[in-house]
């Protein structure tokens, strides 16, 4: 890839203000709207009624269109379409809309509609990433194969629900029986720091960046860490990875050229894989072992609600700009210079 250039955003050509930045009331919707409203985008929010007293209180939120429940999406597009927005996906999307609706929406979205079909599917998940030639955990085809640790992941799993631990094949063919009737996947368990890495890949400039990084809070799995093994005996808890939080943290600078590697690699590979490749943000998901070795555990093709941590810039966001930039902000950015520079199409899929 090449040197980064940075997004001349301050570039007057182009009437980007005709455009209205949107997104769904969940996940990072906040983010999202903060940063357009930062570049000068104005702002649009669909929400249900249980969430408006919530987006209510920002005022960097311009309009906000209420509906009864998610399922009512598909009435409200016409006028999403006549407000020219352009809707910024994050991970709530496929969880309350689906992802057909995700595909066959006709307003300006932001990203490629096709990795929708790659995401979701561990296996073409795991391809991909075979392919990138990046670390990934060995894969069992059964429970009977098993001889180590695993981790059982279902697909689509949302937050690391319908994900468990098993130490040996005998625990497996126990507890495979709460997933009956799902698909899942089986993955050795590698012993580490998880460590998320969120980066922006720009089509219009061709570089890659590392915005931020987290490390997530699974309940209860973190606070089973607090309880002396010996003490945890008799408890019967079972542990669970269902995130509730997540925290900052920066890479060792030693191990950045290796993260930078990965997700170029994973991003030339995308356009192989898939029509058109990954643009945006997107966050690969790693376990650091204590060799400093990674290994590409997931792969989420949209911004991640890690990201949240970073609303007012992070030390990696600092090191390519001179002002406070969120992903959400970058993805305001990107869209300003594309319509600026004539090149929104470059962008969006609708």
């Amino acid at each position: 890839m090449e040197g980064h250039k940075v997004p001349k955003t301050e570039k007057s050509a182009g009437d980007y203000k005709k455009y209205k930045i949107a997104t769904l009331g969940s996940h990072s919707a906040l983010q999202i709207l903060k940063g357009a409203h930062d570049e000068g985008f104005n702002t649009l929010l669909i929400c249900t009624p249980d969430r408006l007293a919530l987006y209510t209180r920002f005022k960097f939120i311009d309009k906000i269109i209420e509906i009864k429940s998610y399922a009512d999406f598909p009435n409200i597009e016409k006028e999403l379409i006549k407000e020219n927005a352009i809707l910024i996906p994050h991970g709530s999307f496929v969880a309350y809309l689906g992802e057909d609706e995700n595909r066959n929406m006709k307003v300006h979205y932001y990203g490629n509609k096709k990795v929708l079909d790659v995401e979701s599917d561990r296996n073409r998940q795991r391809n991909w990433m075979e392919k990138a030639g990046v670390p990934s955990p060995r894969r069992y085809k059964k429970g009977t194969d098993i001889d180590a640790p695993v981790m059982v992941k279902s697909f689509g799993a949302a937050g690391g629900k319908g994900y468990f631990f098993a130490k040996n094949k005998t625990e497996f063919a126990q507890k495979i029986k709460k997933l009956k009737g799902h698909k899942y996947i089986i993955q050795e368990y590698i012993i580490g720091v998880p460590l998320y890495i969120h980066y922006f890949y720009s089509p219009l400039t061709k570089t890659l960046e590392i915005l931020s990084i987290d490390k997530r809070y699974e309940s209860n799995v973190d606070s089973l860490g607090r309880i002396p093994s010996h003490n945890q005996k008799g408890l019967g808890i079972e542990p669970t990875f269902v995130v509730v939080g997540n925290s900052p943290l920066a890479l060792r600078e030693s191990l950045l050229a290796e993260a930078f590697e990965m997700g170029e690699r994973v991003v030339e590979t995308s356009k192989k894989l898939i029509s058109g490749g990954m643009w945006g943000p997107f966050c690969l998901e790693t376990i650091i072992t204590p060799e400093q070795k990674f290994y590409i555990i997931e792969i989420s093709c949209r911004i991640v609600a890690g990201t949240n941590l970073f609303i007012n810039g992070s030390p990696y966001a600092s090191l390519y700009y001179d002002k406070d930039v969120s992903t959400g902000r970058r993805i305001a950015m990107e869209i300003k210079e594309a319509v600026s520079s004539g090149q929104l199409e470059k962008i969006l899929d609708s």
